[in-house]
């Protein structure tokens, strides 16, 4: 059996779509093993690393009240480190939509990640997403459109491996990369926010196929 550790939710991504979102590609996506996930908050993140999970999931910014003017953050230097030793001992990890946003760019979390989003327009607009080149997560080419927040990120991208990309209105962005970091893999994925998004068919496979690569062996 293969165990999943997820931290799904924030003040603007709600955890139950997130959840049925992840929930559905699991059942979609063809794995040899059984998934099973443990839901789990930010503060117990360091505790679930010690049980050396196959991999960890995050669809969770870091700003814990993004609204307020003293604004408080869960991710600490220390977290990032057992995050990254963790991934390099040989675990996954999946950076998803606000999984990626508010870690500071030095952080070691986020160079681990080697991206991390910048900002959104403030109006959502239909987005194409659309797979690059073959890569080893998607077995077919994926192309979808859907009405979302459009992220704008900072990628390395000579230092890591683009899979999908996004183009609206506004602009072309990378929007899911991967690569390995010691003994462990990372992908970063950066649709969906509304919920006809994460609950469309398209997506819930390409979700499905990025948890199928961080977790195979």
């Amino acid at each position: 059996m293969v165990r999943v550790v997820a931290i799904l939710g924030d003040y603007y991504h709600p955890s139950g779509r997130a959840k049925e979102s992840l929930e559905r590609a699991l059942v979609s996506s063809i794995t040899k093993e059984v998934i099973q996930i443990d839901y789990c908050s930010h503060d117990q993140i360091k505790e679930k690393l010690s049980l050396q999970p196959d991999a960890v999931i995050l669809f969770k910014e870091n700003r814990l009240n993004p609204i307020e003017v003293q604004e408080e953050k869960w991710m600490s230097e220390d977290l990032a480190a057992e995050i990254t030793k963790y991934v390099s001992n040989g675990g996954g990890f999946l950076a998803w939509h606000s999984g990626l946003a508010s870690f500071p760019p030095e952080s070691t979390f986020t160079k681990m990640l080697r991206g991390h989003f910048l900002y959104h327009p403030e109006k959502h607009q239909l987005v194409h997403y659309r797979s690059t080149t073959e890569n080893p997560i998607l077995a077919q080419p994926i192309s979808f459109e859907v009405l979302d927040e459009h992220y704008f990120v900072h990628c390395e991208e000579d230092n890591t491996n683009i899979f999908l990309s996004s183009e609206s209105i506004d602009g072309k962005q990378a929007a899911g990369w991967f690569h390995t970091f010691g003994e462990g893999k990372v992908c970063c994925l950066t649709p969906c926010h509304n919920r006809d998004g994460l609950l469309k068919q398209e997506f819930v496979k390409l979700l499905g196929s990025c948890v199928n690569w961080i977790v195979s062996k």
